[in-house]
């Protein structure tokens, strides 16, 4: 395959991730230490498209940054996973997004969260004529519910046009408070071929507790597929015939953060090598587990 061809396009947020561990309780006014830290690349766009590059699959990012150190730092790291960035777009007057990830014994992380440049990004910085002729196959969507600017409603259009111009196309949700008014997603989801969600996701939109129900109430509402994500049980695989349960072999998490979107990028890499979509569940969740073994977004991918 010639060098300059892409083959997969991610489409979402990138941050500054700082990572602390162990952070267990945070009090209002006393200090608090803790053993280790990790400084990188973060946001689920920019965490799915190292992971593809890590699989070797050519990827170009739809992203912003702002202009200044943060956008410095994470560029510099891009560039040494020959990361297609020509489709970035610098921001003056917004600065580069940061997160501050505080992770548990349990590693489970929260996060406290600085958009910047990431509020501007729209569907419209999706060039895709030229990501055509560049040889995309593949569309993804990351990070959809964090990016404000998906509410102007041109997605869908987008989708639709990528859809008819041979992509596949697959979408993450992501846990935020834009969950609480999922009318955004739905009219999306026709021009998906796979969603992506974990169990609190899917039952956030969908109010229905169980796995093996809200995967199904999703897939009504249009996709091809739907992936729900169980954790170390693996994942719920809703397709057009058939819904099963993949199991995974279970893990102790030392850091959970980018788990799903490490899940992402092995599912896309392994469709693009011609896996059919059971198998890469299978090795998506591989994927997911390496992740959760080192501290940071994808910190695994360089560990493993």
């Amino acid at each position: 395959m010639d060098e300059n061809t892409i083959q997969a396009v991610v489409f979402g947020n990138a941050n500054l991730d700082l990572l602390c561990y162990p952070v267990n309780d945070v009090p209002r006014y006393d200090a608090i230490s803790f053993e280790q830290a990790s400084l990188g690349p973060g946001g689920c766009g920019s965490n799915v498209a190292i992971g593809l590059r890590a699989l070797g699959v050519s990827t170009a990012l739809v992203a912003r940054t702002g202009v200044d150190e943060a956008a410095e730092l994470v560029e510099r790291y891009w560039s040494q996973v020959g990361l297609d960035t020509s489709y970035v777009i610098k921001s003056p007057g917004y600065p580069t997004g940061i997160s501050v990830g505080l992770v548990d014994d349990e590693g489970e992380p929260r996060f406290i969260h600085m958009p910047g440049a990431n509020a501007l990004l729209t569907a419209a910085d999706i060039e895709l004529p030229a990501l055509v002729s560049a040889g995309a196959r593949w569309l993804h969507v990351a990070g959809f519910f964090v990016l404000p600017g998906l509410k102007d409603g041109s997605l869908p259009e987008t989708l639709m046009k990528a859809q008819e111009a041979g992509l596949s196309v697959s979408l993450d949700v992501v846990d935020s408070p834009g969950m609480d008014d999922p009318s955004i997603l739905w009219p999306c989801l026709p021009y998906v071929d796979i969603l992506l969600c974990n169990a609190q996701e899917a039952r956030r939109l969908t109010g229905e507790k169980e796995p093996a129900r809200s995967g199904r109430f999703l897939q009504e509402r249009g996709a091809i597929s739907v992936i729900v994500k169980v954790g170390g049980e693996g994942c719920w695989l809703f397709g057009q015939q058939t819904a099963e349960l993949l199991p995974a072999t279970p893990v102790r998490p030392f850091d959970t953060t980018g788990a799903g979107d490490a899940f992402a990028a092995g599912l896309i890499a392994a469709l693009l090598d011609g896996d059919d979509i059971r198998q890469a569940c299978i090795k998506a969740s591989a994927s997911g587990r390496r992740m959760v073994n080192a501290l940071g977004a994808v910190s695994g991918w360089r560990t493993a």
